[in-house]
């Protein structure tokens, strides 16, 4: 029986495990995908908000060529303090149930290339983010192949009518790529104007396109439908903005593509299935403020799924340190 499960080997389970093997416990990280499998899916061309110092785990130097690191040095960095401390990870097994055991649980997995699906340890610290899950339009149409909730390059997209919905970071971004590879771009938000988290040397160029016309930018929009070659969207009426779903004033547009980037929550299904609570409105779970203890004693949480659908709150810059807090608490 291991000592710690750790599910998620993104930086703030890879910091948990330091942790845990810091302190002389027996521990394994598992994560469903690669390592650090969320930032890994991040657009290739991504530049973080955050300084090298910020990102750092395990007190292990992060040198880059900028102020600023870009996806490949976030992903060499993370790497390389995996095998710096030699951490027990199995990635490609998703975990599917944790069961209550005389002195812990049982922690069943779907391995893709080995027979190991059951492990047993006497807590288990979920740290599984919420990037794999995005926010749905639940709208007509969001489930054609052209649709997508992530945003990975724009070479594909070169000479194509490509709609960006969003007006935040992740859509910001997403449009002046495109833009800058030769798509051309719709940007639909039902706000009034960009989000003001935006990067800050992202939305004085991308202001500056959508005001010389070269990104179409349809700001208190709703979009309503999508279809095989078009989608429509219903603009702000008399009464206001109007809801996702909802009729205004509806136009049809030429689309090729639609990025969705609408934003990211916790895996509630997960959530129930491993018999945690979790606030209705915010979907922030159940869990002791001191060592992140849910509902289920044993069972702990660490990074951005505490932060339930206010995904702005927790980065790897604070949940970088939650290992600690939950490792001194269990060998207290």
């Amino acid at each position: 029986m291991k000592d710690v499960i750790i599910i998620g080997a993104g930086p703030v389970g890879l910091a948990c495990a330091i942790e845990a093997q810091i302190n002389n416990l027996d521990y394994l990280v598992i994560d469903k995908g690669c390592l650090t499998n969320s930032i890994y899916n991040f657009p290739l061309n991504i530049t973080f908000f955050s300084t090298p110092d910020l990102l750092t785990i395990g007190n292990v130097p992060f040198i880059t060529t900028g102020f600023r690191p870009d996806r490949i040095e976030v992903l060499n960095y993370y790497r390389n303090v995996v095998d710096l401390y030699g951490l027990n990870v199995k990635c490609y097994a998703k975990v599917i149930d944790i069961m209550d055991v005389k002195n812990g649980f049982d922690v069943v997995t779907e391995p893709l290339h080995s027979s190991d699906s059951l492990y047993k340890s006497k807590h288990v610290i979920i740290a599984t983010g919420y990037h794999d899950n995005a926010n749905m339009l639940n709208i007509k149409g969001e489930k054609l192949s052209k649709v997508s909730h992530y945003y990975k390059d724009a070479h594909q997209y070169h000479g194509m009518d490509v709609a960006v919905i969003g007006g935040n970071n992740s859509a910001a971004e997403a449009a002046l790529d495109l833009y800058r590879h030769g798509a051309n771009v719709t940007l639909v938000h039902r706000g009034s104007d960009l989000g003001e988290k935006v990067k800050y040397w992202i939305a004085p160029e991308l202001k500056n396109r959508i005001k010389d016309g070269s990104v179409k930018c349809l700001f208190d929009t709703n979009l309503t439908e999508i279809k095989t070659d078009t989608i429509v969207v219903s603009s702000k009426g008399d009464d206001g903005p109007v809801e996702t779903g909802e009729l205004g004033e509806s136009q049809e547009l030429k689309n090729d593509f639609v990025f969705a980037m609408t934003g990211y929550r916790p895996d509630i299904k997960m959530l129930k299935k491993f018999g945690l609570n979790y606030c209705k409105d915010s979907l922030i779970p159940e869990h002791s403020e001191d060592c992140h203890e849910t509902n289920r004693k044993g069972i702990f949480l660490a990074g951005s799924i505490l932060c339930g659908i206010k995904n702005n709150s927790i980065f790897i810059e604070t949940g970088r340190f939650h290992g600690k807090k939950i490792i001194d608490y269990i060998v207290m």
